[in-house]
């Protein structure tokens, strides 16, 4: 087949898939107190937060969504649109993927296991998942424990990075994965390095996707219903859902979006499902509850033990895209600003939608932000979000 007819192929099917019915529902206006209490801009920087969002979504970001706290008090606000065809206000309130940072929550879930005797970070792998499914991965027959796969020490091709999964998702946008799928694409790829974990470390999806699975096979239940038992439902994170186990919010879901052509324009990838569901992403929420997540996991610690926190925070020395890799956590912002300036966090990127989560120990501050825009893929806006969110962290430093 030629590659003109490739390309044409591609396109109608394009085409096909844009012009099918919605399966996630427009969002509405809401009545969001978030952006009406006044209690909510008590941050002594407020003003200069709004104004970085709006300067941004005036560069070509849809909507953004920031909630910032520290000792002066709270920043919650939005700016640009929740539905650009719909012209639909983003709000604080509107719920939106927040991809990886998915990660970070399952991480906190697996801790909590520890904490109760269903499993320990040092169990082989192989006692959760069958020898016969490792021995098809490379790195596979290594002597792997959960923590290699929750700090990324595993070497595991990227489920993410593989051609062929992209080809199914293009030809099938909104395909509901499982993680036997989803594995087959790892099957006879080369590791990303040799296992080594005392000297190397690379972040793969793969890794948490066996963890789901690591999960369920410890528990005894579904993943989907440790994440709710364990962390959802006891921070009452109520705008918390987990796709595709979980039925989305009507009305509240922001749309996403990507410069699909590297044509300056934005298409409506909503619906575009990337493998949402088998522990590397699948959550959508709000800064609210993103923010519940965070100051339970950090500030008042009332999610997790001491002890779990600190093997949390043993970050990997090998820096990878600007930040180092954790215990289902990462430490970020290293090059901001001085050696206390960093964060712990973990960063969402998918193909219509961004997010962060990060608390700045240094500086008292939780900041948890929301684009409607993917930056997994290259594209013209990607290093825009890159300079907002380095913004953004700048002035939480400043003092």
């Amino acid at each position: 087949m030629s590659r003109h007819l490739t390309y044409i192929i591609l396109i109608l099917t394009l085409l096909l898939f844009g012009c099918s019915a919605d399966e996630i529902k427009k969002p509405a206006v809401l009545d969001c107190p978030l952006e009406n209490d006044a209690l909510y801009r008590t941050n002594s920087k407020s003003a200069a937060y709004q104004a970085i969002l709006d300067d941004y979504t005036t560069r070509g970001l849809p909507g953004v969504s920031l909630l910032v706290k520290d000792s002066t008090g709270f920043f919650i606000g939005s700016a640009g649109m929740a539905d650009i065809a719909g012209k639909i206000p983003m709000q604080p309130c509107h719920v939106s993927k927040i991809a990886s940072v998915t990660k970070m929550m399952l991480g906190a879930a697996i801790f909590r296991l520890q904490e109760k005797g269903v499993l320990s970070l040092n169990d082989p792998v192989s006692k959760y998942i069958p020898p016969a499914t490792l021995n098809k991965i490379s790195n596979g027959k290594a002597p792997l424990t959960i923590r290699n796969l929750m700090n990324h020490t595993s070497g595991f091709y990227d489920v993410i990075s593989d051609q062929n999964f992209y080809l199914q998702v293009l030809n099938d946008p909104t395909h509901k994965w499982n993680a036997d799928e989803l594995l087959s694409y790892t099957y006879g790829k080369p590791a990303m390095f040799d296992f080594q974990p005392a000297d190397t470390a690379g972040y793969s999806n793969t890794n948490y996707l066996l963890l789901s699975m690591v999960i369920e096979a410890a528990a005894g239940m579904p993943h989907a219903q440790v994440l709710r038992k364990e962390i959802f439902d006891p921070l009452n994170m109520a705008d918390t859902w987990y796709y595709i186990h979980e039925q989305l919010p009507e009305n509240k879901l922001a749309r996403g979006y990507f410069d699909l052509y590297n044509i300056n324009k934005l298409e409506d990838l909503t619906n575009w499902n990337t493998g949402s569901g088998n522990g590397y992403g699948g959550v959508y929420s709000t800064v609210w509850d993103m923010y519940l997540f965070a100051d339970a996991l950090f500030v008042s610690k009332t999610l997790l033990s001491q002890e779990s926190l600190d093997e949390m925070l043993v970050f990997h020395p090998v820096i990878e895209s600007r930040k180092q890799l954790g215990v289902a956590c990462f430490k970020d912002f290293i090059d901001i600003g001085g050696p206390e300036d960093f964060a712990w966090g973990h960063r969402g990127r998918d193909l219509a939608y961004s997010a962060d989560l990060f608390y700045f120990p240094e500086h008292g501050t939780i900041m948890a932000l929301i684009v409607n825009y993917g930056t997994d893929g290259n594209s013209r806006l990607r290093p825009v979000f890159q300079s907002m969110r380095d913004k953004l962290a700048m002035k939480i430093i400043q003092q």
